[in-house]
């Protein structure tokens, strides 16, 4: 073999070589990269998980506040949650009693705070004295009187009423200043989205 092919054979065992040892430290560095990347996102994941396990527990608190508190009854309905709050009215009236401002504040904070965005359908109630027709203005009145308080406290919602009437009555055939009536005369909420019902049922128990 002549002394040039030696050295081409030399030049090429050399560059395979240097090409072998590149290709590990290449596939060393990937390896490792991919490492950081996995640590990284389990990192992320467990701190996601920790707070939403914070959120859960203050929502656990909130929740509570709203019942033990203010004797709200919270249950969970088809892709939200109901939330029946002792915010009654006086016979043939709409407004906002003062009394009743201290549940409906703290209302507004629960939505604002976990369920910013959602849909909170505000229902109102009459009692069963006075027509149909009557007794659906004013419930629908009741339930706008409502809606209107929530959204000048900024509600971070979008909040929408409905008057149902008569209809659904807590003391039936109780009206004006009979016992029970006033259970009659009353608006509940529903909050319309996909993590409240799950949130409830993790919560209520």
């Amino acid at each position: 073999m002549s002394g040039f092919a030696r050295a081409t054979a030399m030049a090429a065992c050399v560059a395979a070589v240097l090409g072998g040892c590149a290709t590990k430290g290449a596939l060393r560095k990937a390896s490792t990269d991919q490492m950081a990347a996995l640590q990284a996102e389990r990192a992320e994941r467990m701190s996601a998980d920790g707070k939403l396990a914070t959120d859960l527990s203050q929502l656990r608190t909130d929740l509570g506040t709203l019942r033990t508190e203010f004797g709200a009854k919270i249950a969970a309905v088809q892709d939200g949650m109901k939330f029946d709050l002792p915010v009654h009215f006086g016979f043939d009236q709409s407004d906002v009693r003062p009394e009743d401002t201290a549940a409906l504040d703290k209302f507004g904070q629960v939505v604002s705070k976990y369920y910013s965005g959602a849909v909170v359908t505000v229902e109102g109630f009459a009692d069963p004295a006075g027509t149909v027709r009557y007794n659906n203005a004013l419930s629908l009145h009741r339930a706008d009187a409502v809606r209107s308080y929530l959204v000048g406290k900024q509600v971070q919602a979008q909040i929408r009423s409905v008057g149902y009437g008569k209809t659904r009555l807590v003391t039936p055939g109780a009206s004006k200043d009979q016992p029970g009536a006033e259970l009659n005369r009353r608006v509940v909420f529903v909050v319309e989205s996909p993590s409240a019902s799950a949130s409830v049922a993790a919560l209520d128990h």
